[in-house]
């Protein structure tokens, strides 16, 4: 996976693996989150949507299982 850098106040950078349904988020505040199970759709909405850091809160995180590195 290669990261790639968001505008986002609560989000570094992120990527997403689409055959492993993977969504690898990079934390500003620290940390590197790997979430499973995250369905194609929801990566296209949370890249389309008008704040990275609202949809993480609202739509990802605490709705799929996750992974710290």
């Amino acid at each position: 996976m290669a990261l790639r850098k968001v505008d986002s106040s609560m989000v570094y950078a992120l990527d997403y693996d689409p055959k492993a349904k993977t969504l690898e988020v990079v934390f500003r505040k620290g940390g590197v989150v790997v979430y499973h199970g995250v369905p194609p759709a929801e990566y296209r909405n949370l890249m389309k949507s008008g704040s990275i850091g609202s949809y993480m809160r609202d739509c990802i995180i605490g709705m799929y299982c996750e992974s710290k590195l």
